[in-house]
């Protein structure tokens, strides 16, 4: 058991720093439950072995141990009793008369035992899974009443000191009220679901529970009626395991076995209990992932992409706002902050697999696990994201679905009356369905007897026996003539959309093919690897990836492979054409994003088995960027067709948005080589007006060690040196002895740089004389960049190779000069030799 202390940050007051103050080991088994009490300083623990400890928790000492329970401790509750209460603990025995204990008159003299003190009255629930419940006096070190109605394990206790009652929850599927002065029940309310949570609201008058229907439920006490419920998490886990309520708050915030959690609001309950039997709903405030299962597949929805699809390895798809949080607005109207759940989309009744959308966003298909597709209307404006139509016929689940574009793209208003054309789907049966997807006629809505188009019957158009594996992934062309299917049979098929006949096979891939796209039709011309020409763009191209790891271009005229792409080292998973440089966002929509030609080349963006998001290069083959931040495969990519935001999801749960930073790069990048043409324009200025400051403190920014070698040789060699100055003029040693940190570590590696040579050695000595003569030891001390201890090494070696071969050449003078004071002795005079007599001694 760990205690933290919280405490608010500097920076963000509304963000606790945790601080580790002990750690403990409460139990010999595992601790199952615990509670707080209400001045949060005492803590109960309840074991799988049946025993209560209560903590002191800034003390971290155990103040009660208390036992008496059979099985595991399952709930625990502390309250303070408004009156004594008669103890119902073994209450068929006779009482054994107790020697009289002085301590028990001073705890009488000062009105502990009757009940006039606030700890005699401070009392424990505590519920087990044998169903029973007992109420622990802390006062006495025992257990004063013991409840036993429930057949089941007791999940939820809460205490109303208005009511002056206590409430249980157990998974036998009722809630029991308990009269805090006999202890006997009250009422007992049917649920018709096994709970995990209950407790009071709305002072006495209502109660909450949830279980495993997935739902906080409100139930009046007077009559035992159900009056108002919450929304249901969806998924297969959405049971609820705990609900959450401060008394002092209208909210109710449920925690869900998917880890979500659900904010609702009770502000709307009446104020005093009603007779009216409607069930009414709790206003949903937010909806909150703890955590996204795998990340199959994912898309952009309504007009304005400010809602992300995600299908997360479950039957529902979840609606994400990608919209910023304005710190204006009040918690009440804050559900569409970054990464909120903003809707479920409930239906399907196994995993889905792949979804599409529309150009518009408005629809987007869904393919799963139930063999069926489902095709659902995204109206952002009204918030409401309803199911349209079901399409029912593949024997076996879905791989693939595909919306077809449509004829116009006009604006959303008339988008959400009018859904695609058709839509493409492909299973693990091998075969292609298209469905037309019919819209409701005249005389259908008008008539009194309206037939919502869900409740449609579904017909595909036809149905074709496409490939010998399974069908991974479908694509159609921007005017819906054809499309395209990968299949893990290693082929790509082309498809006319009329009639469902094959147009042509691409083959080539040595492993399946995961995914297939169309180009879009502005997409200029790109080279051929084999012939350099260009590839006509007038009938498109085709963009596939596959698990040999490889990503291929091909050209539709002739069906030919015109690049190969290698560079991912798993199976490429998810192949899509990034759109043209982004627009103004003052005229940035949907329609228009192929308004105008991009100057930038044609790029392709490829997600692998390998965790990484590649951006190519179509024309030259190579790879642009790639893009890191997953630690499993990632099996979904999607690009917003306005922003050029990529954004990828994947095995580990992750779901990573990567922005488009092409233009500010260039004109960074392109300001960066401006300016330091002006830079070295100003250092020749410089250098040729002896400015010696100006030049050193440039050259050093701009890293050109030759320049700045050149300039100190110059001042070292000057003839004759400036008196008094160690480098050769006192300017060049007032710039030297004043540079910051920075500066003298990046001089002192370029005087390392120069002392490794005998030529420039003199210069890089005569520097490094006056740096160390000018600056302290602890400054130089102080230098811990990078590299510091090379630099000083590297410093040492050379300096010590330099003064051993000075030694050396002193040496070597001796002998010089004995060389000459012989010469003299001996004597060469006019070319004649003289030779002198030399006389014995």
């Amino acid at each position: 058991m760990y205690i933290y202390f919280l405490q608010p940050s500097e920076h963000d007051q509304t963000t606790p720093i945790p601080t580790l103050l002990r750690t403990l080991k409460p139990h010999s088994t595992p601790v199952v439950t615990i509670a707080i009490d209400e001045s949060g300083t005492l803590l109960a623990t309840g074991s799988a072995d049946g025993v209560i400890k209560i903590w002191d928790i800034r003390g971290g000492f155990v103040t009660h141990t208390l036992r008496g329970h059979n099985g595991v401790i399952s709930a625990l509750h502390f309250f303070t009793a408004t009156a004594s209460e008669p103890t119902r603990e073994n209450s068929s025995k006779p009482k054994k008369k107790r020697r009289k204990d002085p301590f028990d008159e001073e705890k009488s003299m000062n009105g502990v035992v009757n009940g006039d003190s606030a700890i005699a009255r401070f009392r424990l629930a505590s519920g087990s899974e044998d169903g029973k419940i007992r109420i622990w006096d802390l006062a006495k070190r025992k257990a004063v009443a013991t409840l036993d109605s429930h057949v089941s394990v007791i999940r939820g206790l809460d205490y109303s000191s208005a009511l002056g009652s206590l409430v249980s929850a157990s998974r036998d599927k009722t809630a029991i009220i308990w009269d805090a002065q006999t202890w006997a029940p009250r009422r007992i309310i049917p649920t018709m679901e096994g709970m995990e949570a209950v407790g009071f609201v709305r002072g006495a008058d209502f109660i909450y529970t949830g279980g495993e229907l997935g739902r906080s439920r409100i139930w009046d006490l007077q009559t035992g009626k159900q009056i108002a419920e919450g929304s249901s998490a969806g998924g297969e886990s959405n049971e609820i395991i705990r609900i959450l309520h401060n008394r002092h708050s209208e909210f109710l915030l449920s925690v869900h076995g998917d880890q979500s959690l659900l904010l609702h609001s009770t502000a709307s309950l009446p104020q005093s209990p009603t007779s009216d039997v409607i069930v009414n709903p709790l206003p949903l405030i937010r909806r909150i992932s703890g955590t996204h299962d795998e990340i199959i597949d994912l898309a952009y929805v309504t007009p304005d992409r400010s809602l992300l699809a995600l299908a997360t390895n479950s039957e529902s798809i979840r609606l994400v706002s990608l919209a910023t949080e304005d710190p204006n607005q009040t918690p009440a109207t804050t559900a569409t902050y970054f990464g909120a759940d903003v809707a479920l989309l409930q239906g399907h009744e196994d995993i889905i697999i792949c979804l599409d959308t529309d150009w518009s966003g408005c629809w987007l298909a869904t393919g799963a696990k139930d063999n069926t597709a489902r095709l659902w209307k995204m109206d952002h404006a009204s918030k409401s994201y309803e199911h349209y139509a079901t399409y029912t016929g593949h024997a076996e689940s879905l791989g693939a679905v595909a919306l077809a574009p449509a004829a116009s793209k006009s604006n959303d208003s008339h988008s959400l009356n009018h859904p695609p054309p058709f839509l493409l789907t492909g299973s693990q049966d091998k075969t292609i369905k298209r469905w037309n997807i019919s819209r409701p006629s005249s005389k259908t809505q008008t008539s009194t007897t309206t037939i919502p188009p869900s409740q449609l019957p579904s017909r595909a158009l036809y149905t074709r026996k496409a490939h010998d594996k399974d069908i991974n992934a479908i694509s159609i062309n921007h005017n819906s003539t054809l499309f395209a299917s990968a299949s893990q049979d290693r082929t790509v098929k082309i498809w006319s959309a009329d009639d469902g006949e094959v147009q042509g096979i691409l083959r080539g891939h040595r492993r399946g093919v995961w995914s297939v796209k169309f180009a879009p039709k502005e997409t200029p011309p790109i080279t051929s690897d084999n012939s350099g020409g260009p590839a006509s763009s007038r009938h498109g191209l085709i963009l596939t990836g596959s698990g040999d790891k490889t990503v291929k271009i091909w050209s539709l005229p002739d069906y030919a492979c015109l690049r190969t792409l290698e560079g991912h080292t798993n199976s490429v998973l998810k192949v899509l054409w990034m759109p043209p440089s982004p627009t103004p966002a003052s005229s940035s929509t949907p329609q228009d994003t192929s308004a105008a030609p991009s100057k930038r080349p044609v790029q392709i963006a490829s997600a692998g088995g390998d965790g990484l998001v590649k951006i190519w290069d179509a024309n030259t083959g190579e790879t642009a960027c790639t893009l890191d931040n997953h630690t499993d495969r990632i099996w979904a990519l999607t690009v917003n067709p306005v922003t050029n935001t990529l954004v990828s999801g994947g095995g580990d749960s992750i779901v990573t948005f990567w922005k488009d930073t092409t233009s500010t790069t260039v004109a960074a990048t392109a300001a960066a080589s401006t300016a330091r043409v002006e830079q070295e324009q100003q250092l020749m200025n410089h250098m040729h007006n002896g400015s010696y400051r100006e030049a050193i403190i440039l050259a050093l920014t701009l890293n050109h060690p030759a320049r700045l070698l050149s300039l100190f040789q110059s001042v070292v060699e000057r003839s004759p040196p400036e008196q008094g100055s160690i480098s050769g003029l006192k300017a060049v040693d007032d710039v030297i002895v004043n540079l910051s940190d920075e500066q003298l570590l990046e001089l002192l590696r370029r005087v390392r740089d120069w002392n490794t040579n005998a030529r420039t050695a003199v210069v890089a000595q005569r520097i490094l004389n006056l740096i160390v003569r000018a600056y302290p030891a602890d400054r130089l001390a102080g230098l811990r960049g990078k590299g510091w201890k090379e630099v000083v090494d590297g410093l040492r070696a050379y300096t010590e190779r330099h003064y051993r071969r000075m030694a050396e050449l002193v040496d070597e003078s001796y002998l010089v000069e004995f060389t000459l004071r012989e010469m003299e002795v001996v004597g060469l005079v006019n070319g004649e030799r003289e030779v002198g007599e030399v006389t014995a001694a």
